[in-house]
This record gives C-alpha cells, sequence and structure tokens, in this order.
C-alpha cells in the first residue's frame, strides 16, 4: 500500500513538473509560416525570412549541440557580447543541421522584432545572418531527438514527400522546441527540409 502511495505521489508530481514546464515555454516567439498542406505530423510550411545567430561546431552531433547551444546563449544573454547590453529573448526551436562530415551548424531564431542591423553585436565566431523565405516540409514527433530517432524521421518525410510528388531541395534540418528538462513523451521535435515552390 506504501508503495503505491509513494508512485501515485511521483506520478503526481511528475504531472505537476511538466505542467510547470509547458507553461513557461509556451509563451516562447516561434516563427510565423503559413501552413500549405497538412496530413497527420506531415506538414507543407512557407516561412519568411528569418534572422538568426548561428555558430558552428565539430565532432558528434550532441557534442557539438552541447558546444553551440552554449556559445549562441552566451550572446543572446549577453555574457560575452563585445559592448555587453540587454538580453535577447530566447526563441524556439533551436535549429540544427550537418553542413559538412562532423560539422553542426546550430541557428537561434531571433525574436521578430529584430533585423540585422538592430540586432547587438556579436563575438568574432558567431555570425548574425537572415535565411531567405523558403517552402519546408516538416515531420513532427515526440522524444529525446536520439540520432536513430532523427534518422528515422527524415526517412518517413522522404518517404511522404516522394508519395506527394514533392521534390526536396536541400539537406535536413533539425528543429527542437523545447529545454532539456522537459521530459521526452513532452518534448516536441522536427525534421525539416526545404522543397521546390510548386
Amino acid at each position: 500500500m506504501k508503495a503505491g502511495r509513494w508512485i501515485a505521489t511521483g506520478i503526481g508530481l511528475a504531472a505537476i513538473g511538466a505542467a510547470a514546464v509547458y507553461a513557461q515555454y509556451r509563451k516562447t516567439e516561434e516563427p510565423e509560416f503559413a501552413l500549405i498542406r497538412a496530413e497527420g505530423d506531415f506538414s507543407l510550411r512557407d516561412y519568411p525570412k528569418l534572422v538568426v545567430a548561428e555558430v558552428s561546431s565539430s565532432g558528434d552531433r550532441q557534442r557539438a549541440s552541447g558546444a553551440s547551444f552554449r556559445r549562441l546563449a552566451a550572446y543572446i544573454f549577453a555574457q560575452d557580447r563585445p559592448q555587453g547590453g540587454e538580453s535577447i529573448a530566447m526563441t524556439a526551436p533551436v535549429l540544427q543541421q550537418e553542413t559538412d562530415k562532423g560539422v553542426w551548424r546550430m541557428r537561434f531564431v531571433m525574436p521578430a522584432k529584430y533585423t540585422l542591423e538592430t540586432l547587438p553585436p556579436a563575438p568574432a565566431d558567431i555570425a548574425l545572418t537572415q535565411v531567405p523565405a523558403r517552402r519546408m516540409a516538416a515531420v513532427r514527433f515526440s522524444g529525446n531527438g536520439a540520432q536513430s530517432d532523427l534518422a528515422a524521421r527524415e526517412a518517413q518525410l522522404r518517404h511522404w514527400l516522394e508519395g506527394q510528388g514533392i521534390t526536396p531541395a536541400g539537406e535536413a534540418e533539425f528543429a527542437f522546441y523545447d529545454a532539456p528538462m522537459v521530459p521526452g513523451p513532452f518534448r516536441r521535435n522536427e525534421v525539416l527540409i526545404p522543397v521546390a515552390a510548386e
């Protein structure tokens, strides 16, 4: 009986924690897009131009992810900017892409109120750039975003695109919407692939 009470208490605390995390992150700004098509977990979207801060790191994806995230977080939270200043709000998703063998680029999308001209200057290893408007195919899934899951979802997305008669126009990019403390079942992840406009 005692064990049952402990289990129930643990489940209750986990639910409260998940609700608190959800409340914290549901107000995080995300890029707007026009939904062109949706089918279950798959969708086709038109994104406008996006201003991003990006950095690249080498190594396996997890190690590169940690290093890049810390660098970009130091920039937006004004910890190592040449002139300090005001913090920039965190947005979602965090984008990651392998640009060369073992080289991973991470991007933080800047809040919509910023332009390249109004962003605070960045350290030399962080690039501030604009991603052109593009059409993206996406598949959404939960979990911790393990490499095997990303590969499986990318294969599913490519299969869906083939069935739709849509041609990929670039390499896959991974989108992570939640903080690491969010339990895997509550996380939102996506694989995104640019496609040719119809």
